[in-house]
Order: structure tokens, then sequence, then C-alpha cells
């Protein structure tokens, strides 16, 4: 006989065990019991073929129990106020997760966690409904809670399963787009803020920060060409050149509204492929409640963000990317997490997903909660999310944010905040051994995906194999090279001869790691200025800083490493980007920012089809300096190589204002050296002085060189030369 103490605990939501007290249960003298709970139900059936079971009601709060003939009855019919209502009881059910998911969960090698934890609508035991999911060690109650049950968090209890802390339920029937949450009640038995899904698909627009169901869209995939053709296209030697995307900010309507992904794809895609870039990469997508975080302190880690549509629209856009043969990277936050009440933090009512010691779990410049790296479950929940990601939208790699405040313990803190590892160093032990576990995996798993590391650390090894004291990352971001030539680049060109080195430093160590340059959306806001903004304004008129700008982009495009530039720079706006509204595009009618948006356009055709400008990025013998030391000039010149079947190619760039006639440099071949590009063309905006029939360069060493020619270098200005062998026309072809 049930007694009144549990009837009790099931209404208060306190009961130890829900599972083994409501549902149908077999009676020791034969026959089975069947009970249960049903907040405001006068009348509760239990259907039966042909008919109905009446149960007694108990309790008046809806407490029900009766005899059935077995334990095959899975739908109620509830009574109240002359309303009638049908439903099924979850309890009646068995469970659907096994003992391989506790396993792997503890062991931390469950790589398909999302197919298994989260809500999923499945068929159990010949009824439809939907296995809801959740890892929450210690809690002594977890219930999910939602638009079905009025967010009642004493109707639907989960069954806890004991070695895993893992919790479940079926909920026969729901409508799909239901929102929903967790309840959890702690080890103390406090009630937690309801809990978002860490595994939610989709989620709600903010304010609202609700789960939401979400049923499988069955997307049906056209870019099998482009994954079968993906590790050749995204190998070392190919070229690359990113447009670095805020998804929400490229373009909006005229009131303000967002873009979904359906409008960004008919407009952004075509832009990208006709300005040449071979990538775009999102800035994150993944949900996230404040607009100005930009995506980087997500909550919703596997819901698409619905300030753009379904989550089946980021399916369609990066589909047409690879059709129109674009890549799509995506900025990817395994660094830390918000500490919104609905969220991670303290999921449990005490740290869980975030490192229990403050040293190593508080970020102090975001007030954020930092991963702890060192827990199993954790790292299955990152590595699962990671892979995810590139399976189900086939992302083709991966940015991975602010890996520097990842592998460094004393990350913005001061001594005595922070705690040394195990062998008294600095070293994150634990983030450094799961960056080398994710990136191999994904190497192995994902053949062709890309995994690239924003890192600002002097670690070396970023981008070298675990064997050989890496990170196994694909590509590091090469900050150094953009601190280093922003700063020489603001200065005035009468300043420049005494700063000579931050130009030419960076090929020191080009090699040491494979790189990426970039100028990311970082350094356009924050009072930065725009990259246009940053030229200098103390000796220069508006003339002379678009040449500055165009200069310097000819000096990064030229220079060894892939290539990423942040949205709306191509144009060279004078506004700093602001998330809160669309790109300037209206500055596109004037012909100096057109021309800045040509030369970027030419500068990505160039680079895609010379080999000299890519192929060899990863290895000195792809580069060779002609004068890296004319600081009186602020001249650099040198050649790039793309192995014997390439034409080299001499890049030389002028940053002063005057202009350079008759001026001699070394070249390793004698005969015709065509002008393949000058950023002072009239076209882009320039003044038309340059080498417009190329040069002959003779049998008259200089600069080391066996031949030489005499060059005009324009002011401000960079220049190609393309060397055009025997047999060759002016297009480098034979």
């Amino acid at each position: 006989m049930i007694s009144a103490a549990e009837i009790t605990a099931i209404i208060e939501a306190r009961h130890a065990d829900p599972f083994g007290l409501l549902g149908p249960h077999r009676l020791p003298g034969g026959g089975t019991v069947l009970r249960a709970f049903i907040p405001g139900a006068e009348t509760l059936s239990a259907e039966e073929a042909g008919g109905a079971i009446p149960l007694t009601r108990l309790h008046k709060a809806g407490f029900f129990e009766g005899l059935v003939p077995g334990p095959g009855h899975r739908w109620l019919q509830a009574g109240a106020g002359g309303v009638a209502w049908r439903e099924g009881d979850p309890y009646a059910f068995g469970p659907s997760l096994g003992a391989l998911d506790d396993h792997l969960l503890l062991e931390g090698t469950h790589h398909l966690l999302p197919a298994r934890l989260g809500a999923h609508p499945v068929v159990l035991e010949g009824v439809a409904g939907w296995r809801f999911a959740l890892w929450a060690p210690h809690a002594q109650r977890v219930s999910v809670v939602g638009d079905f049950n009025r967010w009642d968090g004493s109707r639907h209890p989960m069954r806890r399963r004991v070695d895993s802390g893992l919790w479940e339920i079926f909920l026969p029937g729901l409508h799909p787009a239901a929102a929903y949450k967790f309840e959890i009640r702690s080890r103390e038995g406090m009630i937690m803020p309801l809990k978002a899904d860490p595994y939610g698909f989709a989620a709600e627009l903010r304010p609202g920060t609700a789960s939401l169901l979400h049923t499988p869209d069955g997307h049906r995939w056209g870019d099998a060409a482009w994954l079968q053709a993906r590790p050749a296209r995204q190998a070392r030697g190919q070229p690359m050149s990113i447009y670095e995307v805020h998804a929400t900010s490229w373009k909006r309507h005229w009131d303000g509204r967002f873009w979904n992904w359906d409008e960004l794809a008919a407009a952004l895609i075509p832009y990208v492929v006709d300005l040449g870039f071979t990538h775009i990469e999102l800035m994150p997508v993944m949900e996230h409640p404040l607009d100005m975080s930009w995506g980087y302190q997500p909550i919703g880690l596997h819901a698409p963000t619905a300030r753009l549509g379904e989550p089946a629209g980021l399916k369609r856009f990066i589909d047409a990317a690879h059709q129109a043969e674009i890549g799509v990277l995506l900025d990817w936050v395994p660094a830390h997490f918000p500490k919104d009440a609905h969220g991670l933090a303290m999921f449990t009512g005490e740290p869980l997903y975030e490192h229990p010691d403050p040293r190593r779990g508080a970020h102090p410049d975001w007030g954020t909660a930092i991963y702890d790296f060192g827990r199993p479950e954790v790292l299955a929940f990152l590595v699962a999310n990671a892979l995810f990601w590139l399976r189900e939208y086939h992302a083709d790699g991966l940015r991975v944010d602010a890996v520097s405040s990842m592998i460094r313990l004393d990350y913005s803190r001061a001594e005595g905040e922070w705690a040394p590892n195990a062998e008294g160093g600095r070293e994150n032990l634990d983030a450094v051994a799961f960056l080398r576990r994710l990136n191999a995996l994904v190497r192995q798993e994902m053949p062709g995906a890309l995994m690239i590391a924003e890192d600002a650390t002097d670690r070396p090894g970023i981008s070298r194999p675990p064997e050989e004291g890496g990170l196994g990352f694909h590509m590091k971001w090469n900050m150094g090279w953009m601190n280093d030539t922003l700063r020489y680049m603001a200065l005035e060109p009468a300043q420049r001869p005494h700063h000579h080195r931050l130009m030419n430093f960076s090929i020191l160590y080009a090699w040491n790691e494979d790189f990426l340059l970039p100028l990311s959306h970082d350094e356009v806001v924050h009072g930065k200025a725009t990259l246009l903004g940053r030229m200098p304004e103390a000796g220069m008129d508006d003339w002379q800083r678009f040449a500055n700008l165009r200069a310097y982009w000819g000096f990064m495009w030229g220079h060894p490493g892939k290539k990423l530039l942040f949205m709306g720079q191509e144009f060279a706006p004078w506004r700093e980007w602001a998330e809160s509204r669309e790109l300037d595009w209206w500055l596109l009618q004037y012909p100096r920012h057109q021309g800045m948006q040509g030369l970027v356009r030419a500068l990505n055709h160039l680079h895609r089809n010379e080999a000299a400008l890519h192929a060899l990025d990863h290895a000195p013998q792809g580069f060779g300096w002609i004068d890296a030391n004319d600081a009186a000039h602020c001249d650099f010149a040198w050649l790039r190589f793309g192995g014997p079947d390439a034409p080299p190619i001499a890049v030389l760039s002028n940053f002063t204002p005057q202009p350079r006639e008759f001026h001699r440099i070394g070249l390793p071949h004698a005969g015709q050296w065509d002008e393949v590009l000058n950023t002072d063309d009239l076209g882009w905006g320039g003044s038309g002085m340059g080498n417009p029939g190329g040069v002959r360069a003779v049998a008259d060493t200089s600069h080391g060189f066996a031949a030489s020619a005499m060059v005009t270098l324009p002011p401000l200005a960079t220049i190609y030369l393309r060397y055009r062998a025997e047999g060759m026309d002016e297009h480098g072809e034979r």
C-alpha cells in the first residue's frame, strides 16, 4: 500500500525515484497497479482497447491509483471541470539510453553525445514521442518543463541513471517547436533557475531563453563533390583568402530586421565569389543571449542562433556556398562561457562545466566561466560539439577562439592570482591535452576539415603535430604580423625609417608555424578605427590615406601566409563596425571606395591564379628577400616562388609619398618581368604611375642576384612583377 508520505513526495517533486512509484507496477500477489500524478485532474482513466479503466483519486492534487490488466497502458484520459484531455504516461516506458552511454560519457570518449543527449523525436515501444536526456550528477531531482506541462517541475521528473549522472525521460506525443527547459533540484535541495538544454538544437530568439523541440529537417545535401575534393582544396599549398562575416550585420532590412540565411545566401555568396575569396568565416552563429557579444559568449552550443531563422537555413547556406566552390569556416568558442542563469554556469548548484577553482574556472577579463578541461564529461561535451558542427552542418573547419587564454594559467592574471600546474609551470596541461586530442580526432574523422587557432602566445608548435610537441592545429593566426604592420602603417612617412623592423621582422619567424594573416573584426572596433581610419592623418591627405591602405593590402597579399579580411573593409569604410547596423554600403557610390573593392578583387584573383603567391606559403623555399633593409626610403622588395613550373613574382612596396623612378632591383632571371598588379593603378584610385609594359632585366648584378632591372616605384604603392619565361605569354601561360 502506498503511503501518504510517498504521495506527498511525488506531489512536491521530492521523491527520490518517481519511476519506482509512478506508472504500471506488478503486485507481489499478481496483477498490475497503475499510478499517475496529473495536477488539476479530477478524474483519470487508463485507456483500454474498447474502453477505459477508471483510476481512484487518492489526493485532490491529482494523484491516482488503480488496478489494470497489465503493463501496456500508455495513454491516460483526464478530466476536470467538464474539460477532458488525453496525455501519454511517460512512466509506462522503459529506459532508452544504455550502459554504453554511461560508460563512454564517464570515460570522456562519447563523440556522439548530441545524438544521445538533448531532446530527440523517437519511437519507443511502438509509440512516437520525444526522448529527453541530460547530464546532471549530484542533482537530487531533474524535471523537464515546458509548454506541454505548464512549466511545472512536479509533472515530469526524470529517471536517474545512477552510474553516470545522466537523467532521461520519454514523453509521448508533444508538438514540434515546443519550448522547454530543465528544472533541477541541487544536492542541497535548492531549486535552480530553469536551465536551457546544453544539447538543444534550436532556441528561442532573445530575450527568450528556452530551448525548442527540433525535428530533423531532412536537408538533402548537394555538396558531395565539394566534400570529396575538400582535402585537396584545403591542403597547405592551396590558396586561401577568407572573408570574415558577422552574419547579422553584413546587411539588414530597411527597418533594421535581420536577414535570414536564405537571403544571405542569395546575396553574400555571389558577392564573395565575385571578389575572389576562397572562404567565408562566420563569427559565432551558436545561440547567444547578448548581441554585443558578437556570439563569443554562447549558451546554445548546438543551436544556430534564431536571429537568422530556422537551423536548417544554416545548412542551406553552407550547401549553397559549397556548390559555389566557397568554403565555410565557423568560429568556435571552447575557452569560456557566460554566467547567465539559464546557461551552463553552476548548472546543478555547484561547478560542473566550469573548473571549481576560481583561479582556473573564472575569466577575469570577460566575467565568464572557464571549462574544466580536466573533467572527462566536459571534454566529451566539447569534443562532440566540435564534431557536431563539422558533421551535421558540413562546416569546413573551426577557428578556435581565444586559445591563448586556454593554454596559459596566468592569462590576464597577476602574480598570486593563478596556480601553477603539477610541474610548476604556467601552461594549462589539461587544456593542451584537450586541444591535441580534439585536433587529432578532427584529422582522423573529418578529412580535409581545418582547425585554426587564434593564439597570441609565444608557445611554439601551435600548428605542429603533437608528436613534435605541438597542439596539432592546421594554422595559427599571425597576431604579431598584424600588430606590427598596423603600427607601421599608422606612422607618418617621416617616422617610418625608424621603425623599419616592424615590417620585415615577421619573416624571421614566418615558417615557425603555418600562419594566417588576419585583419579581423577585432581591429576595427572599440576606438581602434577602421583600417582606413588607422592610416595617419598628420602629413597625409585623403588620397594618400587611401593609397597607404592600398599599398598595405598589396604588401599583405604578397607576404607569405593565408589571408583574412573582415567584411566591409574591402571598400574602406570610415566608420567603425557596429553589430547593431549593416555595413556602410552607400560608400560604394564613390569611386575611391569602388577602387578599394576592385583592388581586393584583383588581389584575390591573382592570389588564386599565381602559384608563387600561395603554393609555398608554408616553406622558406617560397620566399627570398631582394632588399629588406632600405629603411631610409621605406622600401621593401622580395620574391615569391611557387615551384619549378611556376613563374616567380617580385613584390615591391614603397611606403613614402615620393615616387622612385629608375630604381634598380636585383632579380634571379634576366628577361621580361610583367607588371601584373599595381596598387597605384588609375582603376583603384591611384596616380597611374608604374611599369605598364613591364621591365627588362639584364645580366647586371644587384642585391646579390645575377640580373637586375630598373623599375618605377609609385608613391605609397605596391607592385607585383611576374617573370615571363621563354615560351610564355604575358599571362604567364605557355
